[in-house]
């Protein structure tokens, strides 16, 4: 039993790590996400090498697919262009397989202490490297735990027997599959056989049909994402369970020819077990990574259905148009245009949350918001190009205002991040708003509503109509958020709603009149725009 709770605690400390790794290696990628996405979808090479990159980086496959398919859901990656990076990951995670072989389960406890060490000082480059450091040890010294406690186990008749088993091919191919789709990593069953097989307890021959199903069974992670994933997500999660069983076919089509080379490539069994999980891998890479565009079109057949693809870079500042303010202006407008669509989308993705809340849609919104940020940072960026040229008053006037624009924008998507926040607090903790809470929330959504949509009428072609509606209703939504605050209060007073409600309905409520600020800050500068059009 003391030896069982070990094993337990090492597979324990190995997911502890790989998950906070997997958390810390996220936050990374997402400040550089512009970068990952744009060499991911440049070519299938590319798309390849990112994949192999990510899981290293994640020591885990099952991450760097679910967040490429999160990518593919929000619409900032093709479905064509994920097919690279999900087999790259299928490469990726041999490494930490790799990794058991070359004893970096010794030297764990230095990865441990180093990392702690730089955690613990106050500089915060330092302190993420170290907390990346400790985690990537923590999965290692799990594995180490694992191997102390199979040791004394050598003459028990209840492992030996269990080992047994794997005799039966079905067997081992189910217990593969089963393992790692609990623990959602395949490292962690291939890892334990290589640990066997460095006691002399486990053949390759007993290891290989475990190694298989353990790379079907990592497909689950993705075939849960893409439950909640648009068709284009789904797409990817089917495609990469296609390409593990097609791979298995092929390694089970080929095993005695197979067996023969893993036994002349190395005489460790251990090494062999590592050499069998690439191989199958890369047999996988090889059968499909030059046939990926009519595979593409096939699930496309096979899965009908568009989705809406959102560019992350800019789609109309053209630099050739910059030796011509107006004309460069005019660019500006158009993207500023798309920009404001992008919030109203996230804004009416949002409202939904609230009623109904769903994590992948969560996700979806949290990726567009990254569009428009770097929408906000692009179109800044031209702007200054512009001020750089000989301007008028009226086109000074036109620059500063859509730089202000574009700032109102990103603060519009913030406020709406936010709301999503609360709509997931209001599901995990099953809060109900009162039937008077959500008459007069939703009054003053339907408000916010349409000043969006007045907001993106205005940067489009100013009105005056359009800018005094949006004034009228901005002050309308003031009343309406300061009634609703103190007919709140009333009813907490009365014990007539539940308390955790209260922070959340009023902090619903400060976002959404923040949002109206905004975008009465945008008539007022479309305004002052068109007042000095008007003057001149």
């Amino acid at each position: 039993m003391k030896e069982i709770l070990i094993a337990l605690s090492g597979i324990i400390f190995f997911l502890v790590g790989m998950i906070r790794l997997s958390s810390a290696v996220r936050k990374i990628i997402n400040t550089r996400i512009k970068q990952y996405i744009k060499y991911a979808v440049e070519k299938p090479i590319y798309g390849l090498f990112t994949g192999i990159v990510s899981t290293v980086l994640f020591q885990s496959s099952s991450a760097s697919t679910a967040l490429t398919i999160g990518l593919v859901s929000a619409g900032l990656i093709s479905f064509y262009s994920s097919l690279a990076i999900i087999l790259g990951a299928d490469i990726g995670t041999t490494l930490t397989v790799q990794f058991v072989v070359w004893k970096f389960t010794d030297i764990s406890p230095l990865f441990i202490s180093l990392g702690g060490l730089l955690w613990l000082t106050r500089h915060h480059k330092w302190k993420a490297a170290g907390e990346m450091i400790f985690y990537f040890g923590l999965i290692f010294f799990g594995l180490e735990l694992v191997g102390r406690a199979v040791e004394p186990l050598k003459n028990s008749p209840v492992l030996l027997n269990f080992i047994a088993q794997a005799r039966n091919p079905v067997f081992g191919l189910g217990l593969g599959i089963v393992v790692t789709a609990i623990v959602h990593a395949s490292a962690i069953p291939i890892s334990i056989l290589v640990i066997l097989a460095q006691q002399d307890l486990v053949s390759l021959e007993k290891a290989l049909p475990i190694i298989i199903g353990a790379n079907i069974g990592t497909t689950v992670t993705a075939l849960l994402a893409g439950t909640v994933a648009t068709i284009s997500g789904k797409r990817t999660a089917i495609s990469h369970f296609i390409f593990k069983c097609i791979g298995a076919g092929l390694f089970l089509i080929f095993l005695p020819y197979f067996l023969s080379l893993l036994k002349y490539l190395s005489s460790s069994t251990a090494q062999q077990i590592v050499l069998a999980h690439l191989l199958m891998n890369l047999i996988i890479v090889l059968a499909f990574i030059f046939f990926l565009q009519p595979f593409a079109r096939l699930m496309n057949r096979i899965l009908p259905g568009e989705d809406e693809n959102l560019p992350l870079w800019p789609e109309f500042l053209d630099s050739k148009d910059l030796p011509d303010a107006e004309k460069a202006l005019g660019d500006v407008q158009k993207e500023l245009q798309r920009e404001m669509s992008l919030v109203q989308k996230m804004f009416l993705s949002s409202i939904d949350l609230i009623a109904c809340h769903k994590e992948g849609k969560k996700k979806d919104i949290s990726y567009i918001e990254m569009v428009v940020n770097n929408l906000r940072s692009q179109i800044v960026k031209y702007l200054w190009k512009v001020s750089e040229r000989q301007l008028s008053a009226k086109l000074s006037k036109k620059l500063f205002a859509y730089t202000a624009i574009a700032d109102d924008i990103e603060s519009i998507g913030n406020h709406i991040i936010l709301m999503t926040g609360l709509a997931a607090q209001k599901a995990s903790k099953k809060i109900k708003f009162s039937e008077s809470g959500e008459r007069d929330l939703g009054e003053i959504i339907d408000l916010v509503k349409l000043n969006l949509q007045d907001a993106m009428s205005l940067i489009k072609m100013p009105a005056d109509d359009k800018i005094r509606s949006i004034i009228r209703q901005e002050e309308e939504v003031d009343i309406k958020v300061k009634d609703a605050r103190e007919r709140h209060l009333k009813r907490f007073h009365n014990r007539l709603c539940r308390a955790e409600a209260g922070p959340v309905f009023v902090e619903m409520l400060i976002h959404l009149e923040r949002i109206s600020d905004h975008c009465n800050n945008i008539a007022e500068y479309v305004l002052d725009i068109k007042d000095k059009q008007s003057r001149v």
